[in-house]
């Protein structure tokens, strides 16, 4: 039997993506890893869902390929849900770097620098619900699947959960820098509908 070597990109990717998350600039820190971590999980369950079509004794194929590119979908906004949670981070840097010399500065600073900290708690918040879309999909598919596939279904479930307590953390942590008492309110009570 011939064993195929994963291609050298895919290794450069992990490895640059690693370089970027141990770096001592935090602004790819665990909002990002949390949603990659999802996008791993849906990548999962799509291949579990595809390697459950077509075989004996289970669900119909339209019930798998349904779920495959519901899954594959969210893989791909979880990929990107980790690139803007890095870019919300730098927004609320540059907020608090902008000028405060004067009356009207500092005004336009705090405004900034709040419109920037909702952001970033509404970026996590998006991210935790697709991770939670991921979880029920990978529930659905423990009802019957292929069971050769059974660890892989099983990380998929640790993944999805694991990016959806961490994403879930950095809605948290920005919510005391929100001054607007109902739109903090508003994140925290959708933040409670997503985790259930």
């Amino acid at each position: 039997m011939k064993v195929q070597k994963r291609s050298l990109p895919m290794q450069e990717n992990i490895n640059a993506f690693m370089r970027v998350l141990d770096a001592t600039d935090n602004s790819t820190g665990g909002g990002t890893a949390s949603s990659v971590a999802g996008a791993m999980a849906a990548g999962l369950a799509a291949m579990v869902a595809r390697l459950s079509m077509d075989k004996t004794g289970l669900a119909p194929r339209e019930y798998y390929q349904t779920i495959a590119e519901e899954a594959e979908t969210l893989s791909a906004e979880l990929f990107n849900g980790g690139r803007e949670d890095a870019a919300a981070f730098d927004r609320v840097t540059e907020a608090y770097k902008m000028p405060r010399d004067t009356s009207a500065a500092k005004d336009l600073r705090v405004q900034a620098i709040q419109k920037a900290m909702k952001h970033a708690a509404e970026v996590p918040l998006s991210n935790a619900g697709r991770c939670r879309r991921v979880l029920e999909l990978c529930r659905s598919l423990e009802k019957s699947f292929n069971t050769n596939a059974a660890s892989d279904l099983e990380c998929a479930m640790y993944l999805a959960t694991a990016g959806l307590k961490g994403c879930a953390a950095n809605v948290r942590i920005n919510l005391p820098y929100i001054k607007d008492e109902s739109a903090c309110k508003d994140i925290e009570e959708r933040l409670e509908s997503i985790i259930g």
